[in-house]
C-alpha cells in the first residue's frame, strides 16, 4: 500500500514529536502492508510555519535514519497545505508543496467553518494545472450543511482523500457516516492513513482499506490504497486514472436519505484536469524497485 497523507516528521507539527516515534511509526507502517508514505506535515499561516524546503530537509534526514535502522520504508515529499490566497503561486514559489513534484496537491479547508466561496477555493488551483486533493472532508463539521458543494467539487475534477480510522469509527459516528457515504456514491480517489503517532492517531490504512472492501469491493479498495495512489506519484494525467464508480446494491439504495427522506443525489468523481510533468522521475524508479 501507498500512504499519501501522514505526519511522520519530527517536530515540525502536531504529528511525530521526536526522531523515536517517527522511526516507531515507520515501523509500523511496515507491518501494516505500506511501503510508500508520503510526509505531509502541515502549512498553517499562524500556527505551522514550515516551508517547502523545510520539509524536503527533513524528510532528507528521516529517510537517512531510515535507512540506517534497516527500515524499508520510501518518503516523499509533501505536505497537507492550508488553503490560502494565492495557493497556485505559492507552489510555483516552492513555499507549498504538492505530492513529490506532481500536479497532485494536499489540501487542507478549515475544520469548522467552511469558506465562503468553496468553489473558487479549488478553480484557481486547477487552472494553474494542478489536481487539488480535499484531505478528509468528511471529518469538517460543517459538511452536512454544505455537502452539494463537496459532490458539486467532484465533479468537476477535485479529488477527495478520506482518512483510514473514519471507516473504522475511530473518529466518531458523524465522519464514519459521511466516509461511509461518500464511498458509496464514488467520491472517494484516495484513503490515507493522517497518522499522527502510533496510539491516538496510529497508521492503520489496512483496517480503512479492509473497510472500505466491504463497501465498494475488493478492487476499489485496492484502488484506494495502491493504485490511484501509485499512478499520481507516477505524475500521470488525472484522466488516464480509473475514478471510482458508484455502488450498486439495494442496501446503498436504502442506506442514505437526507432529512427530509428524500434520496441522496449519486454522483460519480471525474477528473480531466491536466498539467505538465514536474521532476518526479526519480521517486518512480525508485518506487517501481519497491513493487518489482
Amino acid at each position: 500500500m501507498i500512504d499519501l497523507h501522514s505526519h511522520i516528521l519530527p517536530g515540525i507539527d502536531d504529528g511525530a514529536a521526536n526522531i523515536e516515534m517517527s522511526l516507531a511509526m515507520a515501523r509500523a507502517w511496515v507491518a501494516d502492508g505500506v511501503t510508500v508514505v508520503a510526509c505531509t506535515p502541515h502549512i498553517l499561516p499562524g500556527l505551522y510555519h514550515n516551508t517547502g524546503v523545510q520539509i524536503r530537509q527533513a524528510v532528507a534526514e528521516l529517510q537517512f535514519r531510515l535507512d540506517q535502522e534497516g527500515i524499508p520504508l520510501q518518503l516523499v515529499a509533501g505536505a497537507d497545505n492550508h488553503i490560502v490566497g494565492d495557493f497556485a503561486g505559492l507552489i510555483q514559489s516552492g513555499h507549498l508543496l504538492t505530492l513529490a513534484d506532481t500536479r497532485y496537491v494536499l489540501v487542507e479547508l478549515p475544520h469548522h467553518v467552511a469558506p465562503a466561496r468553496l468553489d473558487d477555493c479549488f478553480f484557481g488551483i486547477q487552472v494553474a494545472g494542478f489536481v487539488p486533493v480535499f484531505t478528509h472532508p468528511e471529518r469538517c463539521t460543517w459538511i452536512k450543511q454544505h455537502y452539494t458543494a463537496i459532490q458539486r467539487l467532484a465533479q468537476s475534477g477535485v479529488w477527495m482523500q478520506i482518512t483510514a480510522g473514519s471507516l473504522i469509527g475511530a473518529f466518531g459516528g458523524q465522519p464514519k457516516y459521511w466516509a461511509e457515504r461518500m464511498l458509496d456514491e464514488g467520491l472517494v480517489h484516495i484513503l490515507a492513513s493522517d497518522a499522527h503517532d502510533t496510539s491516538r492517531r496510529p497508521p492503520v490504512l489496512s483496517k480503512g482499506r479492509d473497510a472500505a472492501a466491504k463497501r465498494v469491493g475488493l478492487d476499489e479498495a485496492e484502488n484506494l490504497v495502491l493504485r490511484r495512489p501509485l499512478a499520481m506519484l507516477e505524475n500521470k494525467l488525472a484522466g488516464q486514472i480509473p475514478m471510482p464508480g458508484q455502488v450498486q446494491s439495494s442496501r446503498v439504495g436504502n442506506a442514505y436519505r437526507d432529512d427530509t427522506g428524500r434520496e441522496a443525489v449519486r454522483a460519480s468523481a471525474s477528473s480531466n484536469v491536466a498539467g505538465s510533468s514536474s521532476g518526479f522521475r526519480s521517486v518512480t524508479d525508485r518506487l517501481r524497485r519497491f513493487f518489482n
